[in-house]
């Protein structure tokens, strides 16, 4: 099941970017992270897609929304000029992102190779 994060939540259960200059992932396992818009017709076709995601892989990582809306601070802090853009959090090293309504099959791919995590 996703989840909305709110400004608040997205600095304990992601990164506390008030807090920290350096990327410093808060969450317990990989993270999958959908910035959207109610009004945008990709992410809507994107949307169905995250939900199946997040039943198949289970508790292996987590799936969050980000209304842009909504957290405008939070769009601003990861530069988000489009919509959908995704951004994936590995357990460690450095957080990917990657821009539009990406097929299943693609977001699998990603999932495996930057968040090491598969089915």
């Amino acid at each position: 099941m996703t989840e909305n994060l709110t400004k608040e939540t997205f600095l304990k259960k992601i990164f506390n970017f008030e807090k920290n200059k350096e990327w410093t992932f808060e969450g317990k396992r990989p993270a999958v992270i959908d910035f959207y818009a109610d009004w945008c017709g990709p992410c809507k076709m994107l949307a169905p897609i995250l939900e199946q995601l997040s039943e198949e892989y289970g508790d292996k990582i987590d799936v969050y929304k980000i209304d842009t809306e909504a957290e405008q601070e939070l769009a601003v802090a990861f530069g988000i000029r489009s919509i959908p853009s995704v951004l994936f959090c590995s357990a460690e090293g450095k957080p990917e992102m990657a821009n539009g309504a990406l097929p299943k099959q693609e977001l699998e791919r990603i999932i495996a190779n930057v968040l090491k995590v598969t089915k």
